[in-house]
């Protein structure tokens, strides 16, 4: 398991339910094809699978 997790919006959130969009935000993603790179723990992979269907992820 890496220690870092590259995260890149790859869908829009225009049709997203509000819930999902707070956690698209919460993850420190606000504009299509924005990349970030956070800490791999069980919260942050909690949160990618709750909007796995607009992300791309990679180990970084």
């Amino acid at each position: 398991m890496a220690d870092k997790v590259k995260i890149t919006l790859t869908k829009s959130v225009i049709g997203a339910s509000p819930a999902q969009r707070k956690v698209v935000e919460a993850l420190g993603l606000r504009k299509m094809h924005q990349t970030v790179e956070l800490a791999d723990s069980p919260a942050t992979r909690g949160s990618i699978k709750k909007v796995s269907h607009l992300l791309t992820v990679e180990e970084a």
